[in-house]
């Protein structure tokens, strides 16, 4: 969990250390590790338990002192340690919002300061990274990084052992299945990994091959509840998005590049175009194409009240992104997410600060992550997004031709159970001039939905006027779209 990192932190004369993590008791074995490395009586504190002795070995501090209240206890300990000492606090962020234990606790950093003949200090375990601004600026923090396939392996490892101890089970452990098992539980913490390891054994009673799909699954729940990244199903195929020739292509070529480590790794596409023409669609097929998990990124579930805290999450999103890796990440109406970044707005700079940290991800990463962005209004596009660099092309998605409006009915008549050579599909096409795939997909859903309710059998007429009920969108926003199209020439390359 990287010690070095936390003990050069320490040794180049920082006071106080903040890690937020969901991983407490693996950081406190972490710290007390570097204490002792370091030569300090290591004490640990929580509002629940007071001020304790730290001990690795059976983490059952014994108690030295009663006193619960955080401003009196660091108090306390400021007045009776006399020897070089590490204090591991437990959530005290959230009690630094009272004047008098932020005092309190400045006072005990204050003190460490001036001691200048040992290294005593801070290290603060807390499950967010909501400190004062004081506080920030006198502690540094320290980013727990995810397991490595090598310590994701020993986890797995232990786990079984730990279990088999209180049980006999069944593990068939090949070198094939282990890489497998490896890259799957890529992405998550080292309790999680205990967890799914340990939850995946004791109900099946063994651990083989056929256990990946459960692991999967549990993989998927746990990353749902965290709430950073959502796994999304993406059963879609390149065969069911109709149109997107040049798209296509050049996905299929990128795919080679993305499985080869020896060629440079494509980085990215942002897919611009009208709503509903097929850019979701397509950021799903991808994943299934390449046969990557596709995690998508919602910018509007990172922002926070608390200052830092939303580009921490941005942050843990991409680490997360990255220690999953290869994956394709999936950001959809990424103008939504970032549109304030580039004019002024009113949260204090926030959005300018996350798109900073995104902009700066996408320039400097190196791991396999796919990112894939969709857009509908390139005018609330930050124009820094659209630099060479930041994504390896920009498509333009334009409104199906009546080609490939033909495909489109084939292919959403064909998922009903109809046979499309029953219908008069060049008739179909040029009754939908001006519709996107999604309003072609819902003209057939609405005309197979009153054909089954009716009795009826469906017809060429049926879909036709299922499609004239709902005029497209292209009417009413035909301007817009008319100017979309204008800035997209000579700036984007078509997608069909």
């Amino acid at each position: 969990m990287n010690l070095e990192g936390l003990l050069r932190n320490l040794r180049s004369g920082h006071k106080c250390v903040r890690i937020s993590t969901h991983e407490e008791s693996e950081c406190i074995a972490l710290a007390v590790e570097a204490g002792l490395e370091l030569g300090l009586d290591v004490f640990s504190y929580s509002v629940t338990g007071g001020i304790r002795a730290a001990e690795l070995a059976d983490n059952k501090p014994n108690r030295l002192d009663a006193e619960t209240s955080p401003a009196g206890t660091l108090k306390w300990f400021l007045a009776e340690q006399r020897r070089p000492a590490m204090l591991i606090t437990l959530d005290l962020g959230d009690q630094l919002g009272d004047s008098v234990n932020l005092r309190a606790f400045r006072d005990l950093l204050e003190a460490f300061t001036r001691r200048k003949s040992d290294n005593s200090c801070v290290v603060m375990i807390d499950h967010n990274d909501n400190v004062p601004a004081v506080v920030g600026a006198m502690s540094v923090r320290h980013d727990i990084e995810p397991p490595t396939d090598a310590e994701i392996e020993n986890l797995v490892r232990q786990t079984l052992l730990a279990i088999k101890q209180q049980r006999p089970i069944e593990a068939r452990v090949s070198p094939k299945f282990l890489s497998a098992l490896v890259q799957n539980l890529r992405g998550l913490s080292r309790r999680q990994i205990r967890t799914i390891i340990h939850e995946t054994v004791m109900k099946a009673g063994h651990l083989s091959n056929d256990d990946l799909p459960a692991i999967q699954r549990r993989k998927r729940r746990l990353l749902e509840d965290a709430g950073v990244l959502e796994f999304v199903e993406a059963p879609t195929t390149l065969d069911d998005i109709g149109g997107l020739a040049k798209l296509k292509h050049w996905l299929k070529i990128r795919e080679v590049c993305f499985n080869d480590p020896t060629l440079p790794t494509p980085r990215g596409v942002l897919l611009l175009g009208v709503q509903g023409a097929g850019k979701s669609l397509a950021s799903k097929a991808i994943a299934t194409a390449w046969q990557r998990p596709l995690m998508r990124l919602d910018p509007g579930a990172l922002f926070n009240k608390y200052v830092g805290e939303t580009e921490r999450n941005l942050r843990d999103a991409l680490r997360q992104a990255e220690a999953m890796a290869p994956v394709v990440l999936w950001i959809d109406e990424i103008e939504k997410g970032f549109a304030s970044a580039s004019s002024t707005s009113n949260d204090g700079g926030v959005s300018r600060r996350m798109f900073g940290t995104l902009l700066t991800w996408m320039q400097e990463h190196t791991s396999p992550v796919f990112l894939v962005a969709t857009a509908n209004d390139i005018e609330a596009l930050p124009p820094e997004l659209l630099r060479k660099g930041r994504f390896d092309d920009i498509f333009f998605v334009d409104l199906p031709s009546p080609a490939v409006r033909e495909i489109i009915f084939k292919i959403h008549l064909r998922k009903r159970g109809y046979d499309a050579k029953t219908f008069d599909l060049p008739s179909l096409a040029a009754a939908t001039d001006g519709y996107s795939g999604a309003e072609i997909e819902q003209a057939v859903i609405s005309a197979h939905l009153i054909a089954r309710t009716s009795n009826l059998t469906l017809t060429t007429h049926n879909v036709i006027d299922a499609a004239k009920a709902s005029p497209p969108l292209s009417v009413t926003m035909d301007e817009k779209i008319a100017d979309l199209r204008e800035w997209a020439k000579g700036r984007c390359v078509p997608a069909d």
